[in-house]
C-alpha cells in the first residue's frame, strides 16, 4: 500500500516520507470549492491555490496583479473542498519581498483567514529572511526556484532558467539555503531536467517539478491548462488530459439552440 493511501490528510510530513521511498507527489492548482473537491477526490496529495489564479481566474496577464484578499477569497473555497490534500495558497507579489515583517503578516492572514496548511513564495537567497521569519510562527514554507513568474518583468521572458553554469550553480546553492533554513518542499520551474535531477538528488526536501523533467519527486500542473479550458497556452511540458474547452462549447451551445428551438424545458423538466 502507498504511503499516502494510509493517511487521512496529506501533511508536510507524509510528503517527505514519500519522497524518502520514492514515491511521486502529484499537485495540482485549483481556485475554487467545486473544482477542488473534484481534484481532492481524485486523489492529488497538493493543492496549489496559485497565483495563477491571476491568469486563469481574472485574465490579467501576469500573475502581478492579484492581491492577497484575492489570494485569500479563492483559498477558503478550496479549504472547504479539501479532505485529503495540503492546501498550499502563494503568498501574491508584493507581500513578502524585501520586508520579512510584511511577509509574516501575509503569511498569518492566509493561515487565519483560509484554513491553509502552508504558503509557497518565490526565490531563494534575496527571500532568505523572509522565509526564516514565517518559519519562526510555525507555519510551513514552500520554495519556488527557477522559472519565477513574479519575476517576469526581470527576466523578460519566460524561457527556460539555469542554462548557463553560473545560474545553475546558483540555483543549487538556493536550493541548499531553502532545505537548510526549513522549508518542507521546494517548485523547480522550467529548468534542465538534468540539473533538477541533480538538485532533487542533493537535498533531503521534496522537488516538484513543473517543466523540469521526470527526476524530480513531484509534478504540478495548472488545473485549467491540463483540462484544456485554457486553449492559449501549449508550452512542451504540458501534457492535456482533455480538451473541455470544446466539450463544453458543444454543450452551451447545444443548451441555446434548445432554449430557442423551445426544446428545453420539456414536460418533464418543468412543474
Amino acid at each position: 500500500m502507498s504511503i499516502h493511501g494510509k493517511a487521512k490528510r496529506i501533511t508536510t510530513q507524509v510528503l517527505q516520507e514519500m519522497k524518502n521511498s520514492g514515491e511521486k507527489i502529484a499537485m495540482l492548482t485549483a481556485y475554487d470549492y467545486s473544482m477542488a473537491r473534484i481534484v481532492d477526490g481524485a486523489g492529488v496529495d497538493i493543492i496549489l491555490v496559485g497565483d495563477s489564479a491571476s491568469n486563469v481566474m481574472a485574465g490579467h496577464e501576469t500573475t502581478l496583479p492579484i492581491t492577497l484578499d484575492h489570494m485569500i477569497y479563492h483559498a477558503q473555497g478550496v479549504v472547504r473542498a479539501a479532505k485529503k490534500a495540503l492546501v498550499v495558497v502563494d503568498l501574491p507579489f508584493g507581500t513578502y519581498q524585501g520586508n520579512s515583517k510584511e511577509a509574516l503578516h501575509s503569511s498569518i492572514r492566509i493561515m487565519k483567514e483560509s484554513g491553509a496548511h502552508a504558503v509557497k513564495l518565490e526565490g531563494g537567497a534575496e527571500v532568505r529572511e523572509s522565509i526564516e521569519r514565517i518559519l519562526t510562527a510555525g507555519i510551513p514554507v514552500m520554495g519556488h526556484l527557477g522559472l519565477t513568474p513574479q519575476s517576469i518583468y526581470k527576466f523578460g521572458t519566460y524561457t527556460v532558467r539555469a542554462k548557463e553554469e553560473v545560474e545553475a550553480e546558483a540555483l543549487k546553492k538556493d536550493a541548499a539555503m531553502l532545505e537548510e533554513i526549513g522549508c518542507f518542499s521546494l517548485v523547480l520551474e522550467k529548468v534542465p531536467a538534468g540539473l533538477a535531477a541533480e538538485v532533487s538528488g542533493a537535498i533531503g526536501i521534496p522537488t516538484v517539478g513543473i517543466g523540469a523533467g521526470g527526476g524530480c519527486d513531484g509534478q504540478v500542473l495548472v488545473l485549467h491548462d491540463m483540462l484544456g479550458i485554457t486553449q492559449d497556452f501549449s508550452p512542451r511540458f504540458l501534457r492535456r488530459y482533455l480538451d473541455m474547452s470544446e466539450q463544453m462549447n458543444v454543450a452551451i451551445s447545444q443548451y441555446v439552440a434548445d432554449v430557442r428551438s423551445r426544446d428545453f424545458p420539456s414536460e418533464k423538466e418543468q412543474y
